[in-house]
């Protein structure tokens, strides 16, 4: 099995830290942290990441715009990006199958079993005119 590289990037260091140690025990995987919203598209062009988990809620800089300036990179937007968040419950997140508005989301405290699967499978499950609304 090939190495998955996987670039963090969210404003709680500890958070951080745990999740690339537990990750890197885990599997295959290769992780990289960044701390600050800012430093996110510099990162990922550097580390070229197979998946970006990205905080929505960072003081310098919030998830959304990160995300925006990944997906407006011609080298980056085919990355997919999944967002760790505490402002959506877990039971929001299980009911919509892990999407909202389109975008992948893991609510924390997110644990290390749920972001391995969601790395195997990062890709957004469409949701159904009945789930949409």
């Amino acid at each position: 099995m090939a190495t998955k590289r996987i670039l963090i990037v969210d404003d709680e260091a500890a958070l951080t830290h745990l999740l690339k140690i537990n990750l890197e025990r885990a599997g295959p995987y290769q992780v990289h942290i960044v701390n600050r919203g800012t430093e996110a598209v510099v990162a990922a062009r550097e580390f070229q990441p197979d998946l970006v988990l990205l905080d929505v809620v960072m003081p310098d800089m919030d998830g959304a715009a990160v995300a925006d300036q990944l997906q407006a990179d011609p080298q980056l937007r085919q990355i997919p990006i999944v967002f760790l968040t505490a402002i959506v419950s877990k039971r929001e997140t299980t009911s919509h199958r892990g999407v909202i508005g389109g975008c992948a989301f893991l609510a924390k405290p997110v644990s290390v079993k749920e972001v391995l699967a969601c790395i195997e499978q990062p890709r957004p499950v469409e949701a159904t005119e009945e789930e949409q609304g």
